[in-house]
């Protein structure tokens, strides 16, 4: 019997055999939830579980890209976050700004390309600078994008993308979103047994399919991440058609 890893790995690799209402996941977002509860149930200070939580993404970016799904988004910090404890916060973005600083070369390395969604005001300018660095540094790799929601708000971006709008129809609103190259998620993952998107890519997510788990964020595995797309192939995309 095929694991289900063999099994997603199959949905990626035999694209064009699949029946045409078995979908492949190329472009996959997921909520990273749960990361102080991990922390919490261990004794641990919190932001030892947002760095057990950095981890898994690093590691889950690896095993997107050899799953063949071409851009990973992920919610790192969100605009409502900012209301969490102080050293919390500056926990984090002293986190963000040493992760970024050693393991841009890595990622370059291996072919990830990097950008950032979200408002750069309020957050510090030796953190923005980096983000600008990252971004320049891997700007013309090709094997994968990551895309990092940072003090990122889905109803931000619309707000945001609104002021600046000037024209008529959605490509030329889409134009004026953080990121118009992205794609829509074909998937949105959230750990940690919440159901719920918790504004995230709000006008991205207008087809997307939802798969929630219950792991906490730090305890997402590969296996877990072949069965969430495994699950996506199972589903049938209609589009609001028949």
């Amino acid at each position: 019997m095929d694991t289900v890893g063999e099994r997603a790995s199959a949905a990626a690799d035999q694209g064009s055999e699949r029946a045409p209402d078995r979908p492949v996941a190329r472009y996959v977002a997921i909520i990273t939830d749960g990361n102080g509860r991990w922390a919490r149930s261990r004794g641990l200070p919190v932001n030892e579980g947002h760095r057990a939580g950095a981890d898994t993404v690093k590691d889950r970016l690896k095993d997107a890209a050899d799953l063949g799904i071409e851009e990973f988004t992920v919610y790192s910090f969100s605009t409502e976050n900012w209301s969490r404890p102080v050293e919390e916060v500056q926990g984090l973005m002293e986190m963000f700004s040493e992760r970024i600083a050693r393991e841009t070369p890595e990622l370059d390395r291996e072919g990830v390309r990097m950008r950032f969604i979200g408002r750069r005001e309020g957050v510090g300018e030796r953190l923005a600078e980096q983000m600008d660095w990252a971004e320049e540094q891997t700007r013309a790799n090709t094997r994968i994008t990551m895309f990092v929601a940072f003090n990122y708000g889905g109803r931000a971006e619309i707000l945001d993308a609104a002021r600046r709008f000037q024209g008529s129809t959605e490509e030329e609103f889409r134009a004026c979103l953080y990121a118009p190259e992205m794609h829509d998620p074909d998937l949105i993952i959230r750990t940690s047994g919440e159901r719920r998107l918790s504004n995230y890519l709000l006008w991205q997510s207008a087809y997307s399919e939802l798969v929630f788990r219950e792991e906490l964020w730090p305890d997402f595995t590969r296996e877990a991440l072949e069965e969430s797309l495994a699950e996506f192939a199972e589903r049938r995309r209609r589009f609001g058609g028949r």
